[in-house]
């Protein structure tokens, strides 16, 4: 993941999405757009294996503003700068972050304006855990004109 050198991020939260995740939301995501995916990790993204438009580089995403939409999954450490981020960027956005987030004074910026979709089962980041994630997410959409304002995927 490339950010700020002065938002350090946690190495235990920063772990690739599986496709399934994106699957799960691929009608909700536009294949005409560019879509920025800013949280780096290994290089690897898997939206462009879905085929869609996507600029995934190595830069800092508090420097950086590309594409028509972002969709990522942000190293949850720094999900408020990010969040904050967001705002001054004020472009359709996707992201996973854990449900909690939903509760906390920053994100009331968007009161009003943050969409929800439900995955239908807790989405498992790291293969390699044998625990596997132990709180669950939304996608946390913004600009999006979803159909509704909380989806429940199946």
């Amino acid at each position: 993941m490339a950010t700020n050198s002065d938002i350090p991020s946690s190495k235990n939260d920063n772990f690739p999405t599986p496709i399934e995740a994106w699957r799960d939301i691929e009608e909700y995501i536009p294949k005409d757009k560019k879509i920025w995916c800013p949280f780096y990790f290994n290089g690897e993204h898997t939206l462009k294996t879905l085929g869609y438009d996507i600029i995934h580089q190595n830069e800092d995403f508090f420097e950086c503003n590309h594409g028509d939409i972002i969709i990522d999954n942000p190293p949850f450490s720094i999900k408020k700068k990010v969040v904050e981020r967001m705002l001054k960027l004020d472009k359709p956005f996707i992201l996973i972050m854990p449900v909690s987030t939903l509760c906390y004074q920053y994100m009331r910026i968007f009161k009003g304006q943050i969409q929800i979709i439900i995955p239908p089962k807790r989405i498992q980041f790291d293969k390699n855990s044998k625990s596997g994630a132990s709180f669950d997410c939304l996608y946390f959409c913004y600009k999006m004109d979803l159909p509704r304002d909380i989806i429940w995927l199946e």
